[in-house]
């Protein structure tokens, strides 16, 4: 019987070990780097908002601009993201907002220039 209950009590501290690994791994190694990622995917949604209503106009596909109020939000957007990134000297969420920026502007110059 004693060896029974050893082996018993065995499996339960590994289990208990290998559950902890796994609560270890969720808490400290995915969860930042998921969030990181959906960052990421939100900050190239938001720089993406407005090429194809660029492009169909460049294109002479439609004449009609974005509504001022989406491009003035999306601009909003970008800076905000642009002075967190600045607040926690985020290199390279900085350089990438700011080329964000420069992409869309030049969009906007393109089609007011046309």
């Amino acid at each position: 019987m004693e060896n029974t209950s050893s082996t018993k009590g065995d499996w339960v501290e590994r289990f208990s070990k290998v559950k902890e690994s796994i609560k270890h791994f969720l808490e400290h190694k995915l969860r930042p780097s998921t969030a990181e990622s959906i960052g990421w995917l939100g900050l190239v949604l938001l720089h993406s908002a407005l090429i194809p209503t660029f492009l169909a106009v460049m294109a002479g596909v439609t004449d009609k601009m974005p509504p001022i109020d989406l491009v003035l939000f999306i601009w909003a957007a970008m800076v905000t993201f642009f002075i967190r990134a600045a607040i926690l000297k985020d290199t390279v969420n900085v350089l990438t907002i700011g080329v964000g920026f420069i992409v869309n502007a030049i969009f906007m110059a393109l089609i007011l220039f046309k």
